[in-house]
């Protein structure tokens, strides 16, 4: 049995995911780049070190990508209807301005974080964690940002064209004729 998924189930399914990837980048803004904050510099590098690997899995890549592909998806399914298709573009930027940044800024601060070597090695790892830290922090908030508005963006699709399927499915009324009343 073939099934596709409509219109409004692949807006939703990109809402959701988008909402997840904003979702992350706002826990680490506001408590796990707090915590890590905290902690000595070899503790913060030796942290981060194992985030970065352990990001990397199916699930976080899912989010990640669906983010990007499912709003281009719900894109083709509306065609006719552009107020709609506006919303989901402006989603679609966001979103894709915040994966620039990641991979422009980021994954670069991640790479080079790698590279210093294990934490109980590197020599001066104040000097590392001064590199990354601060930046990576700017730009995960930038990112958080646009994330949140691209996923406020699909929601505000999504709630039109759940409107716009019920109305669609409501059957035509006949236009109310106002009566007027004379003294007989």
């Amino acid at each position: 049995m073939k099934t596709r998924m409509n219109g409004s189930g692949v807006l939703a399914a990109a809402t959701v995911v988008t909402g997840l990837i904003a979702g992350v980048y706002y826990a680490f803004a506001c408590s796990v780049m707090l915590g890590l904050g905290a902690s000595g510099d070899r503790t913060f590098i030796e942290a981060m070190q194992n985030i970065n690997k352990k990001i990397e899995n199916p699930v976080f890549f899912l989010t990640f990508f669906g983010a990007l592909v499912l709003p281009a998806w719900a894109l083709r399914t509306f065609r006719r209807d552009r107020e709609l298709r506006l919303w989901i573009a402006a989603g679609l930027a966001l979103y894709t301005v915040g994966l620039l940044t990641t991979m422009a800024v980021n994954i670069p601060l991640n790479n080079q974080l790698a590279a210093a070597g294990t934490a109980a090695a590197i020599k001066d790892p104040a000097a590392v964690r001064a590199h990354f830290e601060d930046t990576w922090n700017m730009w995960n908030v930038a990112r958080a940002l646009l994330s949140t508005g691209a996923a406020a963006c699909l929601a505000r699709a999504l709630l039109m064209a759940g409107r716009r399927g019920r109305d669609a499915a409501q059957p035509a009324q006949a236009p109310v004729v106002p009566q007027t009343w004379s003294a007989v």
